[in-house]
């Protein structure tokens, strides 16, 4: 009874522990992932989730070309697809874009053909209206199960996730994300924000644009120096 007990106690301790790593963003558990360079470092990863968004993507947009810093933007297909003429202009002001999936779905859930047609339908917007092929990948949510970052290879794009997670999400200022940021930051991070919302168009990121004008000034001026995930992984 005692090794029955003991058994099913440490399988739950395992699917415990396989259940939290699907979400953990520096994980490795279901495959490799960049989501920053080794110590010491003084190079920092902006990155930018859900959009493109009208029209808070371009008053981004106006902020990182005032301070002459390239970033990630993970676009979600059918916002591209909405909005072209915005993942244009990103393209065309010499960012890095990255596949977010189509509809942003919880990668946990989704099928193995159903991911890659998510993949597949995001890839097409997205060379349609940049005439770039995404050579990155970051799962909605930052949810994967094991075979998902695997799948994302097979189209030819390098798994991101992050380091330093700044819930601008759900801040009411950009001093909150601000905060969040400063207490993560050590030094080569990949660091989470997001231009848009991924339940619809037009979600207020006016603290994202703030917080992120904020942040460069404050890190440049402390000897750091902002970079693409591309230039970050060399």
């Amino acid at each position: 009874m005692i090794g029955t007990l003991a058994g099913i106690g440490a399988v739950a301790v395992g699917a415990s522990f396989a259940g939290l790593h699907t979400m953990v963003p520096w994980s490795q558990l279901y495959g490799a992932n960049f989501n920053g360079e080794a110590l010491p470092s003084r190079r920092l990863a902006l990155t930018y989730d859900d959009g493109p968004n009208d029209p808070h993507t371009l008053h981004l947009l106006d902020v990182l070309a005032r301070h002459e810093v390239k970033a990630t933007f993970f676009m979600v297909g059918q916002f591209v697809r909405q909005r072209p003429q915005i993942a244009r202009a990103v393209a065309e002001a010499g960012h890095a874009i990255g596949n977010h999936t189509y509809t942003h779905p919880n990668l946990i859930f989704v099928s193995k053909s159903n991911l890659r047609r998510q993949l597949e339908d995001t890839t097409k917007a997205i060379e349609d209206a940049t005439g770039q092929t995404p050579k990155l990948f970051r799962p909605p949510f930052g949810g994967r199960r094991p075979g998902t970052f695997a799948i994302a290879r097979e189209y030819g794009m390098m798994p991101v996730m992050w380091r330093v997670t700044c819930f601008d999400w759900s801040a009411k200022s950009n001093e909150t994300i601000e905060r969040h940021a400063n207490r993560q930051i050590k030094g080569g991070d990949v660091i989470l924000l997001h231009d848009g919302g991924h339940l619809a168009m037009g979600a207020d990121r006016s603290y994202t644009v703030r917080a992120t004008d904020n942040l460069i000034a404050k890190y440049k001026e402390s000897g750091y120096e902002f970079v693409s995930v591309p230039e970050m992984m060399g």
